[in-house]
């Protein structure tokens, strides 16, 4: 089989989201927010299940400003939010001891 060569990857938001979600669950928030660094890089239009899932690796990783920090990035923005980011942030400032 021939090897895909990184130019000829598609890089899109799906393909970030996976590899965000993946980050997410191995407990590798840097990652994921390295990711999503990538993508605002790559001008590659970011959508609510890639920042749900990397303010849920901030959130687990003891993050919690980064994770609200994103959470405002998302509120401010065009995308719609829904029950899981919604619930991601407020997970986060509640382990944040930010509930008010």
């Amino acid at each position: 089989p021939r090897m895909v060569a990184q130019s000829e990857m598609l890089l899109n938001a799906s393909t970030f989201g996976a590899v965000i979600s993946a980050c997410e669950g191995g407990g590798e928030w840097e990652k994921a927010l390295h990711f999503c660094s990538v993508m605002m890089h790559r001008r590659v239009e970011s959508d609510i299940v890639t920042y749900s899932a990397a303010i849920s690796a901030c959130h687990k990783g003891n993050q919690w400003e980064k994770a609200l920090q994103l959470f405002g990035e998302v509120a401010q923005g065009m995308l719609e939010l829904d029950m899981l980011t919604y619930s991601s942030g407020i997970s986060a400032c509640e382990k944040g001891g930010e509930w008010e």
